[in-house]
């Protein structure tokens, strides 16, 4: 009598992560996995996407480095103990030129590199407050710029360690918010009222 060999069981973790990555959204939907659970979010609306061409315009125009802006870049990110990795699209990612970090990047790529993501707050804002902040502090990305529509403010989170940012700098709508280094440049917000 043979022993008979045994493939392994898949684990939730696994289960998770293949049915997440099996999705089929609708056009314009967004599916991400943040901290275990899988989000999907309609599509943005003229306002979300303004505020992004407002940072997108000043960063290629202010920035002291040349920094590459992309939308829709799928990033992973380490998961949660016990959690497959993160996987999320931030309304911008953002990284020096000369890491050329997007090209031949597969869709869903490492955020090594990546020197600051932006989000908008939407249909979903406690994603973006807390599941995602984490993600990107875990991942190590320097900064995190949050523009959060329902508190009328820009925040910039910095200084990540141990799964969140040590610091915060916030400003109301209207007031500019110093951005550091490869930046060095202060983030105008009065077209955001």
């Amino acid at each position: 009598m043979t022993a008979m060999a045994h493939e392994p069981l898949p684990t939730h973790e696994d289960t998770l992560l293949e049915g997440f990555l099996a999705l089929e959204t609708p056009d314009g939907f967004r599916a991400e996995l943040i901290e275990g659970e899988i989000v999907v979010t309609p599509p943005t609306d003229g306002d979300h996407e303004d505020y992004v061409d407002i940072i997108d315009e000043q960063v290629r125009e202010r920035s002291a480095a040349r920094m590459q802006f992309v939308g829709g870049k799928g990033l992973k990110l380490p998961g949660l103990e016990a959690q497959p990795e993160d996987r999320v699209v931030p309304d911008a990612t953002i990284a020096p030129r000369e890491l050329r970090l997007f090209r031949g990047a597969p869709p869903w790529m490492p955020s090594d590199g990546v020197a600051m993501v932006v989000e908008v707050t939407s249909s979903r804002p406690r994603n973006d407050r807390e599941g995602k902040r984490r993600g990107y502090a875990r991942a190590g990305i320097p900064l995190y710029l949050l523009v959060d529509r329902d508190k009328s403010a820009v925040t910039l989170f910095s200084e990540p360690e141990d799964g969140d940012y040590l610091t915060t700098h916030t400003a109301p709508f209207g007031k500019p918010l110093p951005l550091p280094a490869p930046f060095s440049f202060e983030l105008e917000t009065a077209d955001f009222l």
